[in-house]
C-alpha cells in the first residue's frame, strides 16, 4: 500500500469520525442521587448539564433523566438545598450512577430558578425549614408564609389557622397532610375539618410542600385558602436525646434512636422512633396541668429492585384544663384578671393512633406508581364555656363535644413521563378515598364537665369521599411549562340520628344524602432568564360541610365553590438573595360551614378576597440569613350592602421576619417577629379584633456530640390577644347580655432551656 493510499484512507477515516460526531445519535443521561449520610433518595435535586445549563430536577426516589444529550456534555452538577455542590466530568459519570451528596449549611447559593417545578413556593419552603427548623408544635405551622395560628386552649385543642383573608377555623379552609395522610377531621364534633397536628413530633419533620390557593389537582376537600403536607425523615442521621425546662412547670423530654446498623442503611434500609412527652402548667392563673405523650416510628426498606416500602405508625395522647376566653366586660368590672378563668372546668381530652403504609413501585425508566393506606383511631372530648349564663342562668352554658372515630382511606397515583417531540409530558393520574365512621358523636349542654343537663345532638356518622384526577404537564422547552387538570369528588352521607330532640331533623333514624363537584385547573410557569420565574395559576376548589347540615338539607348547595388565580414572580437577582411575590384573587360561592362550638350553620352567602404576598430571603454573608414575609388581604361579602359587608375575623395585614445567625464554632440563633394588624370581628366593624406585635428568641450553641439552647416567646413580655371571637356573653347575676369581644391572652415572656446530646 503506498503512503498516498495510507494517508488518503486516513483522512477518509478522520472524516467519518468527524461526520459520525456531527450526526451522532443523541444519547440519554440517567442517574440518582442520595443522601451521602442515610443512603435515601434526594428527591428535588438541581441536576445541570454543562455546557448549555440544562437543567432537570431529581423525582421521589433521587432518579433523573436527561432525554437526546448530545456528546457535547463536557460535566454535570448537582445542587440541593442543605446539601454541598458537586460536579463531576461527563468522563468520570457512568450511566445509572448513584451519586451521593453531602449535608451542609444551607446557603440562598444552593437555589436555583427553574419553571419546571411546578410549585413557585418550594425554594422558599426548602430554604425556610433548614435554616429555621421547627423547634416546637406551633411553629409547625408558622413555616408557611402568611399563615397566622391561634390557640385558645392552651395547646390541647387544634389551632385557628389563619391564611389568605380566611378565619380558617381549626381547618375549614385550609387542608393538612402528614406523609400523605389527612390530619383534616370531616363531620368533627367541634368543626368541620379540624385538623389536630399536635401528633406530629416537630424534629421528625424533614420538610414540608405547601401551596396557596386551589391549584393542585392531586388535593380535593378542603383546599381553597392553601394546602400543608409535612414530610417527616425517611430516616435519622444521629440519635437525640433532648431535655427542656422552662418557666411556669413547663418540662419536656424527647428521644430519637435508630432501630437499625449501617450495614442496613447499606441495603437501602431506615428505621428509627421518636418519642415526646411534655408537661405544662402555662402562664394562666388557673393551672392547664397539660400533658402530651407522642411516640412515632418509621420503616423504610427494598422490597426488590422496584418496589420501596414505607410504614409509620404514631400515637398522640393528650389531657388538659383550659382558661377558655374572657370577655372584655369580665375584664373591666374586675371579675377576673386578663390571666384568669370564669370556668374552670374547661378542657378536655384527645387521642389519635395511625398506621401509614406506602408502597412505591418503578416501572420501566419514566414510571412511578405510588400505592397508600392510612388509618386512625381517634378520640376527642372537649368542654367548654363560651357564653357563661346566657341561656342557663342557674347552671352556665358550658357544652360538651365528644367523638370516637375511625378513619380508614386510601390513596394511589400513577405517574409517567414522555416526550413529543422535544416536548417533556408528565402525566399524573391518581384516586383517592377516605371513610370517617364515628360512634355516639355528641354536642351536650352540661355542667362540671361530665354532669349532663340535656342533650342537644347524638347521632353516629359515615361519610365516604373519593375522588379522581387527572395533571398533565407540558414542558415545552427550558422556559415554559404547562399544567392543567381535572379533579372529580363524590360524597356520600349517612348520619343515625339517635336523639329525638334534635330540631334540625324529624326523629330518630338514619338519613342520608350524596353530592359532588368538578375541579378544573390551569397553570402556567414561564422562565424568563436564569433567575427569573413568572407563574399564573388558576383553579377551582370546594370546602365541605359536616354532614349533621348536609342530610338536614339532603345535600343542596353543601360543596361552595371556591375560584382563585395568582399571577406572581421568583427573583433571584443575586445569588444571595431571593424574591417570591405574587398578587391573588379568590371568590367563594358560599361561606356556609358547620359552627362546631355551638352546633349551629353559619351562612354568609358569596364573598370575594383579593390581596398580595411578598416574601424576601437574603443572605449577607455565610453566617447571617434575613427572612421576611409580608400579606395583605382585602376580603367583603358580596351580598350584603357596604359597611355591613366585613367578613369577621379575616386577617388584612399580617407580617412575620427574622434574623438567624449560624457561626461555624457552633453559636446560632434567631430573632423573629410577627405582627397581626387590627381586624374586623363583626360584619359591621363596629367590633375590632386588636392586633399584636410579639418578639421570639432563639440562641443555641451546638457542637457534634451536644446543643445547649435557651428559647424565650414573647421576648419583650406585651400584654396581647392570641385569639379573638365577637360573643354574646352574659356573666353570672348579670341582668343582661353584652355583645362584645371574647379573647384567649397570647402567653407571657417564656423561657425554656434545652440541652441535647446526640450520638450513633
Amino acid at each position: 500500500m503506498t503512503p498516498l493510499i495510507v494517508k488518503n484512507l486516513l483522512l477518509l477515516i478522520c472524516a467519518l469520525f468527524m461526520v459520525n460526531t456531527l450526526f451522532a445519535k443523541p444519547k440519554d443521561i440517567t442517574g440518582k442521587v442520595i443522601d451521602s449520610a442515610t443512603n435515601t433518595p434526594v428527591s428535588g435535586a438541581t441536576i445541570i448539564l454543562s455546557p448549555g445549563n440544562k437543567i432537570i430536577v431529581t423525582d421521589e426516589i433521587g432518579r433523573f433523566t436527561f432525554k437526546n444529550s448530545l456528546s457535547a456534555i463536557d460535566s454535570i452538577t448537582i445542587t440541593a438545598v442543605g446539601y454541598a455542590r458537586r460536579k463531576l466530568g461527563i468522563a468520570d459519570f457512568k450511566e445509572e450512577q448513584t451519586i451521593a451528596i453531602c449535608r451542609h449549611q444551607t446557603q440562598l447559593a444552593d437555589v436555583v430558578i427553574r419553571a419546571d417545578a411546578g410549585n413557585p413556593y418550594k425554594a422558599i419552603s426548602e430554604t425556610d425549614i433548614r435554616m429555621r427548623g421547627v423547634s416546637n408544635s406551633q411553629e409547625v405551622l408558622r413555616i408557611v408564609p402568611g399563615l397566622f395560628i391561634g390557640q385558645h386552649q392552651g395547646g390541647g385543642k387544634a389551632e385557628q389557622i389563619f391564611l389568605r383573608g380566611f378565619d380558617a377555623d381549626h381547618g375549614t379552609d385550609i387542608a393538612l397532610f402528614a406523609d400523605g395522610m389527612p390530619i383534616n377531621m370531616v363531620s368533627h364534633a367541634h368543626g368541620q375539618g379540624y385538623a389536630d397536628s399536635h401528633f406530629i413530633i416537630p424534629e421528625t419533620i424533614e420538610s414540608t410542600t405547601f401551596k396557596k390557593g386551589p391549584y393542585d389537582a392531586e388535593k380535593g376537600d378542603l383546599v381553597t385558602s392553601g394546602f400543608v403536607d409535612f414530610h417527616t425523615a425517611d430516616a435519622i442521621s444521629n440519635n437525640t436525646v433532648r431535655l427542656e425546662a422552662g418557666q411556669f412547670n413547663t418540662f419536656r423530654a424527647l428521644a430519637m434512636v435508630n432501630l437499625l446498623d449501617d450495614k442496613a442503611k447499606a441495603k437501602g434500609q431506615s428505621w428509627y422512633a421518636a418519642t415526646e412527652y411534655r408537661y405544662s402548667d402555662s402562664y394562666f392563673d388557673n393551672p392547664q396541668h397539660f400533658k402530651r405523650f407522642n411516640f412515632f416510628t418509621k420503616y423504610k426498606g427494598k422490597l426488590s429492585e422496584h418496589n420501596t416500602l414505607t410504614l409509620s405508625g404514631s400515637t398522640l395522647y393528650s389531657t388538659w384544663f383550659a382558661s377558655g376566653q374572657i370577655p372584655d366586660q369580665a375584664i373591666d368590672k374586675g371579675v377576673v384578671g386578663f390571666y384568669g378563668a370564669l370556668d374552670p372546668n374547661e378542657g378536655g381530652v384527645t387521642s389519635r393512633t395511625n398506621v401509614n403504609a406506602q408502597l412505591l413501585t418503578t416501572v420501566g425508566d419514566n414510571d412511578i406508581i405510588k400505592n397508600q393506606l392510612y388509618y386512625s383511631r381517634y378520640k376527642f372530648d372537649l368542654h367548654t364555656n363560651f357564653t357563661f349564663f346566657l341561656v342557663d342562668t342557674v347552671n352556665g352554658d358550658e357544652i360538651r363535644q365528644k367523638e370516637a372515630r375511625n378513619l380508614y382511606g386510601y390513596n394511589g397515583s400513577y405517574i409517567h413521563e414522555s416526550y413529543w417531540g422535544n416536548t417533556k409530558v408528565t402525566t399524573d393520574i391518581g384516586i383517592n378515598a377516605r371513610l370517617d365512621v364515628t360512634d355516639s358523636t355528641e354536642l351536650s349542654h352540661t355542667v362540671d364537665r361530665y354532669t349532663l343537663l340535656n342533650r342537644i345532638k347524638l347521632g353516629d356518622i359515615k361519610e365516604f369521599s373519593a375522588g379522581a384526577y387527572i395533571s398533565e404537564t407540558f414542558r415545552f422547552n427550558e422556559k415554559l411549562s404547562i399544567n392543567a387538570g381535572l379533579r372529580f369528588d363524590q360524597f356520600l352521607y349517612q348520619y343515625n340520628n339517635l336523639f329525638a330532640g334534635d330540631t334540625t331533623l324529624h326523629g330518630v333514624g338514619i338519613y342520608k344524602a350524596h353530592n359532588n363537584t368538578i375541579s378544573p385547573k390551569l397553570n402556567f410557569y414561564y422562565q424568563a432568564n436564569d433567575k427569573t420565574e413568572i407563574y399564573l395559576s388558576t383553579g377551582k376548589g370546594f370546602h365541605s360541610n359536616d354532614t349533621r347540615v348536609v342530610v338536614a338539607v339532603n345535600g343542596v348547595q353543601t360543596l361552595p365553590s371556591a375560584y382563585g388565580a395568582d399571577l406572581g414572580i421568583v427573583f433571584k437577582p443575586a445569588s444571595n438573595l431571593l424574591i417570591n411575590a405574587a398578587v391573588w384573587y379568590i371568590y367563594l360561592q358560599k361561606e356556609y360551614v358547620y359552627g362546631g362550638d355551638g352546633g349551629t350553620v353559619d351562612f354568609s352567602g358569596r364573598t370575594q378576597r383579593f390581596g398580595f404576598d411578598f416574601s424576601a430571603r437574603y443572605e449577607p454573608v455565610k453566617a447571617i440569613f434575613f427572612d421576611l414575609d409580608i400579606n395583605y388581604a382585602h376580603g367583603r361579602s358580596l351580598d350584603e350592602p357596604t359597611g355591613q359587608n366585613f367578613i369577621p375575623l379575616a386577617p388584612v395585614f399580617s407580617s412575620t421576619a427574622g434574623i438567624s445567625y449560624i457561626h461555624k464554632s457552633g453559636l446560632n440563633g434567631s430573632l423573629r417577629y410577627r405582627y397581626l394588624s387590627d381586624r374586623p370581628a363583626n360584619a359591621d366593624n363596629t367590633l375590632i379584633a386588636q392586633g399584636y406585635f410579639v418578639n421570639d428568641l432563639v440562641l443555641n450553641y451546638t457542637q457534634p456530640k451536644y446543643e445547649i439552647g435557651l428559647t424565650i416567646n414573647n421576648l419583650f413580655n406585651v400584654k396581647w390577644k392570641e385569639t379573638q371571637f365577637d360573643t354574646i356573653t352574659r356573666l353570672q347575676h348579670e341582668a343582661t347580655p353584652v355583645d362584645g369581644i371574647a379573647f384567649t391572652p397570647g402567653t407571657k415572656f417564656d423561657a425554656l432551656l434545652h440541652i441535647s446530646y446526640f450520638f450513633k
